[in-house]
């Protein structure tokens, strides 16, 4: 669907509205007749009030529109493409290097190193789920979502539609928010393919049964998919700071890629600065230090403490930098 037709579709459903007849009130004002036939009284202030399911389906009709826009570019389907790469090289890697019944990494049981869990993907194909999930978390995934919401207002001002856009009945607040679901769509979508494919390339290279957790207890395989499905979940929602952080960021430019680049750039700054001791007393406030808290919930039974820490600090970015980012494009001056 372009960009005209969006529009298009929303000036329809506004036209609509204009079409119907109105009638005289009795005390002189207008009365615009409502879409089920009745009658509705102008507002007090002389404005006649937007029917809400009107707005409902505008707002939804723009949100179904920015999907079905983000996920038929090139550049997203390539995003997708490389992340699903990601846990059949590491799949193959692994299979490759103990075909000879050697240990990942040429060490012990703990595999010498390498992303968590990896050790154990000779003996369960379900754990390349989890491998996969912490390879990609701190800098694919991060990445992918800082191109895709860096990318939400700035690309419509560089490409010269997002004043066309600002001409239907959306809004601002509504097209922000649209936006922003759409960027929490996209990691959702990324966690869960990563999560598949290596899902597939596990049963495909491994063998499949019951699963032992990091606390050395057995649980069924069926339990251990319900447990990946969760974790998937909370990868996810590890990622809903990186997206409020884009978009604000997209509300400062008019340049899609100088929008991008800064995204990424500022999340590989914070994970550089993770990294760095002297600095420990900050690490608890980024939003990348309790990402790979996914793995307690692969203890039995789950250690909920930094798993609980991790979502309350997304939903504080969320909160800060999606406020920042209503503030500016409240505010902002659209020149294209």
């Amino acid at each position: 669907m372009s960009r005209a037709e969006v529009t298009a579709g929303a000036d329809g459903v506004d036209g609509a509205d204009k079409a119907h007849p109105t009638k005289a009130h009795p005390t002189g004002q207008a009365t615009e007749a409502h879409p089920t036939g009745q009658a509705t009284e102008a507002h007090p202030t002389g404005q006649a009030a937007a029917p809400r399911p009107v707005r409902l389906a505008w707002t939804l009709g723009l949100f179904r529109s920015e999907l079905s826009i983000t996920f038929r570019r090139w550049r997203t389907l390539a995003l997708l493409a490389v992340l699903a790469a990601v846990p059949v090289l590491v799949g193959i890697a692994v299979k490759i290097e103990t075909s000879d019944g050697g240990f990942v990494g040429g060490g012990g049981p703990d595999g010498g190193g390498g992303p968590a869990f990896i050790a154990q993907v000779t003996n369960n194909g379900l754990f390349l789920v989890f491998t996969a999930l912490a390879a990609t978390l701190p800098f694919f995934l991060p990445m992918a979502i800082g191109v895709v919401a860096g990318d939400a207002i700035a690309g419509e001002a560089s490409a010269g539609t997002l004043r066309y856009l600002l001409v239907a009945p959306a809004g601002r607040t509504r097209l922000l928010l649209a936006k922003y679901a759409t960027a929490l769509t996209f990691c959702l979508v990324a966690t869960l393919v990563v999560a598949a494919s290596a899902l597939a390339v596990g049963a495909l290279l491994f063998p499949l049964g019951e699963v032992t957790t990091i606390s050395g207890t057995r649980i069924s395989f069926s339990d251990g998919l319900l447990r990946a499905l969760l974790i998937a979940l909370v990868v996810a929602a590890s990622l809903i700071g990186v997206s409020a952080l884009g978009l604000f960021v997209s509300t400062m430019t008019s340049s899609g890629i100088a929008a991008m680049a800064t995204t990424v750039g500022l999340l590989i700054t914070v994970q550089i600065v993770d990294q760095i001791p002297q600095l420990h007393a900050i690490h608890p406030y980024l939003f990348s230090h309790y990402w790979l808290s996914f793995a307690d919930l692969m203890r039995d039974p789950v250690y909920w403490d930094d798993l609980v820490k991790n979502l309350g600090l997304q939903a504080l970015y969320a909160g800060v930098f999606g406020s920042a980012a209503w503030a500016r494009f409240g505010t902002k001056d659209i020149a294209s």
